[in-house]
This record gives C-alpha cells, sequence and structure tokens, in this order.
C-alpha cells in the first residue's frame, strides 16, 4: 500500500526526503495518533563535512541529569517540556525518567537509548567537527501532537539552531 507522501511527491525526489510514508506508517501502527502530515518532507543537505560539523543529540527517552529536576512520567496528556542534557555528561551522571518503555539496558549502558558517550568518542577522533554544548531529551509519549509541535519541537529546535548552533542534528527516538 502506498501512503500519502508517495503519491504527492515527485518520484525523482522519493529517495531525498525524510523517510517517505513515515506519517501513513505512524498512523497506521498506531491509531488515533492524530498525525496528519501528507506534506513532502524533504531531508536537509549538510552544508560541511561531519568532521568540521558540530553535532546535537534530540531524544525522547526522557534523560536527564540526576542533578536536575525529573520529568513528568505521570501526567495523563504526557510531559511538555524538554531537558538540556550537556553532552560532556557521562552515564553515572545521566538518569532515565521513563515509564512507557522498558530501559532496563540503557539502566545498563545508555548509549543503546542516548549514545552520548559514543557520540564524544567520534568527537575526540575527529569524525565529528564537535558536539553542541547541550542535547536535548524528553518523554515521546503525549496525547496532543499539535501542543507538542507548538511547544516541545518549537522550543528545543530554537535551541538547537539559536543558543547551540548545531549544524547536524542526530535524532534518536526511544
Amino acid at each position: 500500500m502506498t501512503g500519502a507522501n508517495e503519491q504527492s511527491a515527485d518520484p525523482r525526489e522519493i529517495g531525498k526526503q525524510l523517510r517517505p510514508g513515515l506519517w501513513y506508517t505512524i498512523n497506521e501502527r498506531y491509531p488515533g495518533s492524530m498525525i496528519d502530515k501528507a506534506d513532502f518532507v524533504p531531508l536537509a543537505e549538510l552544508r560541511k563535512p561531519l568532521s568540521e560539523a558540530r553535532l546535537t543529540l534530540i531524544s525522547s527517552c526522557g534523560v536527564h541529569a540526576k542533578s536536575g529536576p525529573p520529568l513528568d512520567v505521570c501526567h495523563p496528556f504526557g510531559d511538555f517540556r524538554f531537558r538540556r542534557v550537556p553532552s560532556a555528561s557521562r552515564h553515572e551522571d545521566l538518569v532515565i525518567h521513563q515509564l512507557k518503555y522498558p530501559h532496563d539496558d540503557a539502566d545498563v549502558d545508555i548509549n543503546v537509548i542516548f549514545p552520548i558517550e559514543r557520540l564524544q568518542e567520534l568527537a575526540s577522533e575527529g569524525v565529528l567537527g564537535g558536539l553542541t554544548g547541550n542535547f536535548f531529551s524528553f518523554i515521546g509519549y503525549n496525547m496532543d501532537p499539535e501542543k507538542f509541535e507548538r511547544t516541545v519541537a518549537h522550543d528545543i529546535a530554537k535551541a538547537v539552531v539559536e543558543e547551540e548552533r548545531a549544524d547536524v542534528a542526530l535524532l534518536a527516538p526511544a
């Protein structure tokens, strides 16, 4: 079955967009998810080699510094806030605050869900030009995707561009 993205996109552009049929697949797998995106979502082209680019990490895994306030895992509509995670943090500095998925393996090695130490290694090896001062994490579960887009997504995007001045963002869903 073909999703809306494939039908509306120029066939020459299919390979240049963010996962053709993504919204269709999400709505099929999660009925009632309320995502209504039929628009073509183009991939952004990297303007410099990764070895010169500053990278930020954005994840829906609910990780935050142990010293910071927890996210609200019990609110019935979800938590519409995010946390800045210093990119120099180590696993022992972080905690996963999440009830919606099992994270036993990530509790042992946070990099399986929030690859902070692997990214630090890539930056120190010169594979990446560097890391932004902060990464971003939030709880992916929410019952109001439009509010999520207006708040969490908007505020993270603004911070990535204006505060962190990232050249590239790695999105790591939980």
